[in-house]
């Protein structure tokens, strides 16, 4: 199958557990970072891929998260009265940006399931996949580094980042057999490995690109100890196949659910925003300074 990818598939129906209490009425997704809603960043990672159409797998809490990407004619006639184009002009593009289109997970059962939820939107094409808190900047889009290496090597490939020994834990972690730089043919998997047991300290970090076969492996897998299905498992069989790689993507990575990622993010984009920056820097120069130089 040549692997040509238009369609992108983003979950966002779970809990958000991680960042409650904040997340008890607010998507996750919809935590703001500096001026915009997390999902937005990965939104706007896809579109500057060339991905056309984005589909959210949701559930019928998250309606505010579709309501960010239409339009919204009753705010965007009171920014034209007040004169504010600015403004204007940025609210409209939101809704502009790409063909948005949802699907409903009825019930919050991981990631492989939600994954397995796009199915009949998928159909028979290759697609990405994009977790919607985690954010990765770099030059080239995190998820366009796939797709280019998708193409060339005509085969599904992840991507991961490397992590403290003492966070494996926390990820699913490959092993694998490096083919060129930063390139790895991947033959194990592991789940969230104790450190003692991971294979390396590459972790899976939120960016697919995968062929719909996916979806076959999808329906074989069981649950797991706390009844959900994990994509890490159907990916198992194709790298069981030799038919998986793993890129380590460029760019710098913030996972919003881990509140030390998601304060940090925020302070990232505030200084690089020239207008900010500087008074922004003193700002967090007193609190240091209150603070003893430490936090």
């Amino acid at each position: 199958m040549k692997i040509n990818v238009e369609k992108v598939v983003i979950p966002v129906a779970g809990w958000g557990t991680r960042s409650l209490p904040a997340t008890k009425n607010l998507p996750k997704e919809m935590l703001p970072v500096y001026r915009k809603p997390a999902v937005q960043y990965v939104v706007e990672e896809a579109m500057l891929a060339g991905l056309t159409d984005v589909v959210f797998v949701t559930s019928r809490s998250k309606k505010v998260l579709l309501d960010h990407f239409d339009r919204n004619l009753s705010l965007e006639l009171v920014l034209k009265r007040a004169g504010k184009e600015e403004l204007l002009e940025q609210v409209k593009a939101v809704a502009e940006m790409v063909n948005i289109i949802s699907v409903r997970q009825k019930e919050q059962l991981g990631l492989g399931h939600a994954v397995l939820c796009a199915r009949e939107v998928v159909k028979k094409e290759p697609f990405a996949v994009l977790v919607g808190d985690d954010l990765v900047f770099s030059q080239e889009p995190a998820i366009k580094q796939l797709i280019e290496v998708a193409k060339t090597e005509q085969m599904p490939v992840i991507g991961v980042m490397e992590v403290p020994l003492e966070k494996v834990s926390n990820y699913g972690i490959i092993g694998g057999e490096e083919i060129a730089p930063g390139l790895f043919r991947v033959k194990k998997l592991h789940e969230k490995p104790a450190p003692e047991h991971a294979p390396s300290r590459l972790a899976v970090v939120g960016r697919y690109v995968l062929t719909p076969d996916i979806f076959d492996y999808l329906e074989q897998i069981e649950p797991d100890l706390r009844g959900e299905y994990q994509l890490t498992d159907a990916l198992k069989f194709l790298a069981r196949e030799n038919r998986l790689l793993a890129l380590k993507i460029s760019g710098i990575r913030f996972d919003i659910g881990d509140w030390v990622d998601y304060l940090t993010a925020n302070i990232y984009f505030g200084l690089q925003d020239q207008k900010l920056s500087r008074e922004l820097k003193q700002s967090l120069k007193n609190l240091l300074e209150d603070q003893g130089g430490s936090c």
